[in-house]
């Protein structure tokens, strides 16, 4: 036992890496076609998919809401971990990314379990029901995640699972001068989101950093 936490490093990550789960030849098909069409190449790492999977079987999750669809890669990613009746609601702006999504969507294995909603996710979110999902996860433009967690926290049961992507801010947490314009957004969130009283929620350090919390 250890009072504090192993740091990791590089090492450590390759080593994980190397021993989680394949994501399959699907989703490396999809990642190989969304590159080819100009889809930016920010979807989570097959060791956070895996990670995310193993949550939402351990929680029993039926119904995921998912802010950000991008290439579909993280939908169909979380669908497999859900029963034959369960359904990833999947939210996105861009019709592009939606189109491509729906595409491979319905390629996949679970076809039936994934609905892309198209439009701006702080006028869709408020259109679903209280306490209609078991999970969410948010991976969308880091300065609207405040407004997102709002809408989940009522969408999402008591008990229920929640998931936030980016939370290391694209690997420039700590940088004084971030190039990336979303940084300061997640510095922001990442304060609030650890003061949140409805949430016990931790950074998990995997990808880019993700924030796992449980509703209280």
């Amino acid at each position: 036992m250890s009072a504090d936490s192993t740091r990791v490093t590089e090492r450590h990550f390759d080593y994980i890496r190397e021993r989680t789960t394949p994501e399959g030849p699907l989703l490396a098909d999809l990642k190989t076609a969304a590159a080819a069409a100009g889809i930016p190449a920010i979807w989570i790492s097959p060791e956070q998919a895996a990670f995310m999977q193993i949550l939402l079987r351990l929680a029993g999750a039926r119904e995921v809401v998912e802010v950000g669809t991008l290439a579909g890669y993280s939908a169909i990613a979380m669908a497999r971990a859900l029963p034959e009746d369960g359904r990833v609601r999947t939210l996105e702006l861009m019709d592009a990314h939606a189109d491509f999504a729906e595409d491979w969507v319905a390629r996949s294995d679970v076809a039936g379990r994934v609905e892309v909603h198209r439009g701006d996710a702080r006028a869709v979110l408020p259109s679903l029901a209280d306490d209609s999902a078991d999970a969410c996860f948010l991976d969308a433009d880091k300065s609207e995640y405040p407004e997102y967690l709002r809408e989940c926290l009522r969408i999402v049961r008591p008990g229920g699972l929640f998931m936030v992507d980016n939370a290391f801010a694209f690997g420039q947490l700590f940088d004084e001068n971030p190039t990336d314009r979303e940084a300061p957004a997640v510095k922001a969130f990442n304060e609030q989101m650890a003061r949140v009283p409805e949430l016990q929620s931790v950074i998990v350090p995997m990808g880019d950093g993700v924030w796992v919390g449980v509703s209280t």
